[in-house]
């Protein structure tokens, strides 16, 4: 029993006191829905206790601290003993649950996310408030038990219970009210299940958890991902980026509507696993639909949720995935107001749900591969199977992949997710090796690699710096300094000249030009080599800046000329015909193709006649009187001086036929021409041969 060291005083927080009632209610209902928000599974009735339980928390902030006081007041003069002792650990322990409390509801109110720090205080504050509270009270209840404390006792009990009950009642009233968005998970009633109920979504490999289809905006407003000011940097870089516009790209729409007149529109399953996940969930891809992708006006094509929704991957290509249905915060899909700042807050003080969007699997090339391995077999193209683009694959066998060994392999997010400063709640990571919490670091969200076309076709938010960043990568001037020293320094692909010393007019000189595969994870080129072009432009000037040779050069309709050096495939159909308008379903195979394997080489040569004279332009006698002056071009022997050779390696996305066909000729549209490299050499000309003298001197009696 503790005993007094002074005179008694009255107190003002016994159990008849109406303080002590009051707290010992919020005490309770807060233990509660504390509880709940700890171990119930994700549920509306649990965000209303969030709410609940924030609200009494700071409506009772007062009076709890001020019953802390006065039961200290009340019981200071007593000696230690185990209840006196276990009334200070639960004083304290309140008290930090109180302040920690506090800040975390700022936090959740005002700030970008929850310290991890205050919230463990918060929970472990309450295990220990548990663990001396309830000791304390019944040590004295049984000590006292035989008291006049007995009514009072069970008359606080009652109330406790009574107050906690009523609180929870209003929890379960509000989520009957409103339990948030209700999805229609439904397949439209005109959908047609082309390969069976059991593969819903076929030919592409795509499947949902559920095995069903997914409302559309469950999977679809990236947007407030940014808004709540959260994730704005990364929404900023979604925006321009290729996975962003993957569905709405008007090359794409274009394809998407041929393949369905030929095929029939669920035929376009097939590219909707990784171009429009959204729009092949929700069932939009069927006869009856009027705009395959956008008939639920989502401008997104790989969002936020349908990226980071997926389960599980598998190494087959084809979007072979399991796609969940992420569950969605009251009022999540709010654009403003104080519904959208309850969403927000509910996002940030119970962010357990909202974090399983957040996954290890994500940062493994085998995520990517999902979509980044492709192939075609006889349920598209109706004769069999044939391998496409495959990234993964080429990586997997390259020198970048070093099995067991980080810090030598270099992955897929590595290079085109390099590492930017942040001020998003998402920085920092304990995962990498080479990386920690606080390094005030993300992944950047545009996944630059080599589209510059269509966020400049469509104008997309940010797209001026998402197409500089391209021609940046492709220049390979990006710096990374996480991987600098297991990434090459230079361009993507290396280049060198390889030219005589000397040429003699009249003779042949022969060029040639190694380019390498410096830094590239994968074939360059790579995607749909039936699209991408990169080729080889080189110019070759006499002396005097006459161009006396030139290969790869482009028309004034944007053609490259026939005979140029292009790294292309060429698919045909099962009668040889071209495949030219990126008409995949008809491909069996491939007629010609040349690409570059990480670290190889390849070589192009040319013959360029070296002629015996040049023309340099020479005043007529006009100029002598004033008037205004021509130049005439004059033949002049070769000799002396130097032959200048100039090679260009160039790229872009799409080849101008293709552009032609898909967006109408009189479009004007064509694909930023890139120049990922160049490499010039000079040769000496040396002295003619005396047939080319003679037959110098004949051009010149001629010209003359």
């Amino acid at each position: 029993m503790a005993t007094q060291t002074s005179s008694p005083r009255a107190l003002a927080t016994g159990w008849a006191s109406r303080l002590t009632q009051l707290a010992l209610v919020v005490l309770v209902l807060e233990t509660v829905t504390g509880l709940l928000i700890t171990f119930a599974p994700f549920h509306a009735t649990i965000e209303w206790s969030v709410l609940l339980h924030t609200a009494v928390g700071l409506l009772l902030l007062v009076p709890v601290a001020w019953y802390l006081a006065v039961h200290w007041l009340d019981y200071k003069a007593y000696n230690l003993s185990d209840t006196v002792v276990l009334g200070y650990v639960a004083g304290v322990a309140l008290l930090l649950c109180l302040v920690s409390g506090a800040v975390v509801t700022w936090q959740g109110l005002f700030g970008l996310r929850m310290s991890l720090l205050w919230r463990n205080l918060h929970l472990y504050s309450t295990f220990a408030v548990l663990a001396a509270t309830l000791p304390h009270v019944v040590i004295v209840w049984f000590r006292r038990r035989h008291t006049a404390i007995r009514p009072a006792a069970r008359k606080i009990v009652w109330q406790t219970l009574v107050g906690t009950a009523a609180g929870l009642v209003v929890i379960a009233v509000m989520a009957r009210t409103y339990s948030g968005v209700k999805y229609v998970n439904e397949f439209p009633p005109d959908y047609h299940f082309l390969y069976g109920e059991d593969r819903p979504f076929a030919p592409s490999l795509a499947v949902t958890a559920s095995g069903g289809a997914f409302d559309a905006e469950s999977l679809a407003g990236s947007e407030s991902c940014g808004t709540s000011g959260c994730h704005s940097q990364i929404l900023a870089e979604w925006k321009p980026s290729a996975h962003r516009y993957s569905a709405m790209d008007p090359l794409f729409q274009k394809v998407q509507s041929v393949m369905a007149e030929q095929n029939g529109p669920e035929s376009t399953r097939y590219c909707g696993g990784c171009h429009d996940p959204i729009s092949l969930f929700a069932g939009s891809k069927r006869i009856f639909s009027e705009n395959l992708t956008s008939e639920h006006g989502f401008n997104e094509g790989v969002s936020c949720l349908s990226c980071h929704g997926i389960r599980e991957t598998d190494l087959q290509g084809n979007a072979n995935y399991v796609m969940t249905q992420p569950a969605s915060y009251l009022w999540q899909w709010k654009d403003g107001g104080i519904e959208k700042r309850l969403g927000d807050f509910l996002i940030r003080t119970y962010p357990d749900e909202h974090a399983k969007l957040s996954k290890r699997m994500y940062k493994a090339p085998e995520y990517c591969a999902a979509c980044h391995k492709q192939f075609i077999d006889a349920e598209v193209n109706r004769v069999g199977w044939v391998q496409l683009q495959n990234q993964y694959d080429n990586w997997k066998a390259s020198h970048w992949f070093v099995e067991g060994d980080p810090t030598k392999t270099i992955e897929c997010r590595e290079c085109h997710m390099p590492l930017v400063d942040s001020t998003d709640p998402a920085r920092g990571d304990a995962t990498d090796y080479n990386r920690d919490p606080g390094d005030r670091r993300h992944r950047s969200h545009r996944f630059v690699a080599a589209n510059s076309m269509v966020p400049q076709m469509l104008k997309l938010e940010g797209w001026e710096e998402q197409v500089e960043q391209t021609a940046v990568w492709l220049r390979g001037e990006l710096e990374i300094p996480e991987i600098r020293d297991k990434w090459r320094e230079g361009p993507v692909v290396d280049m060198a000249l390889d030219v005589p010393a000397q040429v003699i007019p009249g003779d042949t000189m022969p060029v040639r030009l190694v380019m390498t595969a410096n830094k590239v994870g994968h074939d360059f080129p790579t995607g749909p080599l039936d699209i991408i072009q990169s080729w080889v432009e080189v110019h070759v000037t006499d002396a005097a800046g006459n161009e006396i040779f030139s290969s790869g050069t482009r028309d004034e309709k944007h053609f490259i000329e026939p005979g140029s050096f292009l790294f292309k495939a060429e698919p045909v159909d099962q009668y040889g015909n071209l495949i030219d308008r990126h008409n995949l379903w008809e491909m069996v195979g491939v007629r010609y193709r040349r690409a570059l394997f990480p670290g190889y080489s390849d070589t192009v040569e040319y013959l360029v006649d070296c002629p015996t004279t040049m023309a340099r332009g020479e005043p007529t006698d006009l100029a002598r009187t004033g008037k205004e002056v021509h130049e005439l071009e004059v033949p002049v022997p070769m000799t002396g001086g130097e032959v200048r050779v100039v090679a260009q390696l160039m790229y872009r996305k799409v080849d101008q036929y293709l552009v032609n066909f898909l967006l109408g000729e009189d479009s004007g549209l064509t694909a930023p021409v890139i120049e990922m490299n160049r490499v010039e050499a000079s040769v000496e000309v040396g002295p003619p041969s005396k047939q080319a003298a003679a037959a110098s001197g004949s051009e010149l009696m001629a010209g003359g």
